[in-house]
């Protein structure tokens, strides 16, 4: 546990599903309940002096992300950000897991009925992810972009996006959906052209947060068709003209944003800078794999990689000869909430997991055994 990281916090020691949704800091909690509060009083000052905390949430997330504002958008969510890039894609074919969390199925769905982009499925081994290979054979020539996820969502594979990068060659585009891992595992984001992110999972923000960061690729090759009026130049001039979009990554804003969400999001995003990505992953990953011997030594089966260097925050499993609910059950009444699945289950621990946490599980486990 990486204790002065845990100290903002007031989670639960079993909770064990940051990869649905993590809950957030008593930082964010606070500055919420500020900003809600400011709104409520509001004066001539207020509303613009709220708004600056977008500009605040907007720098970090540049600063984690590896890049700078000029490329970098707040939005209410991932998957708004998968629709932007997905229907900034003209034509041509889009590379894309059939077994990835369907956030990245719709957007491509969406633009092949409207005779753009059209999705090609890929089909990785079970338990495992997209790989260069995988990729490599699939590619022909109409081939123009591939979405992944940076993290697996059911077994925390990792991808390894500089490989995907040299493999999709630098004419493709890269977008990825970092939901899973950004704030807690160090990855090379500049490899993608499009990166998205939620702040409601492990980033601790609540939800309506998140951002897009956009590469000088994206930038010059994405037809910006969701651009609403926040997205465009002199965006305060309401002259009754069309304005032609922002050359930078506001041109994906559709309108204003709460300030109440994004000064939690600010708050979020810097106790994340503060602690390192570096420090929270090594916590995270010791607590992991703590949890795979616990698993393990009471007969339960992973499905996630045994490889450390292959998995980030989740761990998957199953215990053969007991239904995944009752399993449930069984954690549910020693205080652990993990993700029930119909064929498994998953525990996503958090930097702020108590080695408690892991005690409560093999009660839990030996219980079935009872």
């Amino acid at each position: 546990m990486l204790t002065s990281y845990a100290a903002h916090f007031d989670t639960p020691a079993g909770y064990l599903d940051f990869a649905r949704f993590g809950p957030p800091s008593r930082d964010a909690v606070s500055a919420t309940a500020r900003a809600a509060a400011e709104s409520a009083r509001a004066d001539h000052t207020t509303v613009d002096g709220l708004m600056r905390a977008e500009g605040t949430a907007r720098e970090t997330a540049a600063r984690l992300a590896g890049t700078d504002v000029r490329h970098t958008v707040l939005l209410p969510n991932a998957s708004t950000g998968l629709f932007h890039a997905a229907l900034g894609i003209r034509e041509g074919v889009v590379l894309a897991p059939r077994t990835d969390f369907p956030a990245n199925h719709y957007p491509w769905r969406r633009t092949s009925d409207l005779g753009r982009a059209t999705p090609r499925w890929l089909d990785p081994a079970p338990g495992g992810g997209v790989t260069p290979g995988l990729v490599r054979a699939a590619l022909t020539d109409d081939v123009v972009a591939l979405s992944v996820s940076a993290v697996d969502f059911r077994t925390g594979f990792r991808a390894d996006l500089a490989a995907l990068r040299e493999a999709i060659g630098p004419d493709r585009l890269l977008v990825v959906d970092a939901i899973q891992a950004f704030g807690v595992t160090e990855m090379p984001w500049e490899a993608a052209d499009v990166l998205v992110a939620g702040g409601q999972k492990w980033l601790r923000a609540g939800w309506g947060t998140g951002f897009a960061a956009l590469s000088e690729r994206a930038l010059e090759r994405l037809e910006p068709v969701l651009t609403g009026w926040t997205g465009v130049e002199d965006a305060g001039l309401f002259d009754g003209r069309e304005h032609p979009p922002a050359p930078d990554a506001r041109r994906w804003s559709i309108t204003h944003l709460s300030p109440v969400t994004a000064a939690a999001f600010a708050v979020a995003l810097d106790l994340v800078e503060r602690h390192t990505v570096a420090a929270i992953e090594t916590a995270i990953a010791a607590r992991i794999a703590q949890l795979t011997e616990v698993v393990r030594e009471h007969g339960g089966r992973i499905l996630s990689p045994t490889d450390p260097a292959r998995r980030a925050g989740i761990l998957s499993f199953t215990v053969p000869g007991h239904d995944p609910s009752l399993v449930a059950k069984s954690l549910h009444a020693e205080g652990v909430t993990p993700t029930v699945r119909t064929d498994s289950l998953r525990f996503s621990p958090h930097a702020s997991t108590p080695p408690e946490a892991c005690e409560r599980v093999a009660a839990a486990l030996s219980s079935l055994r009872a």
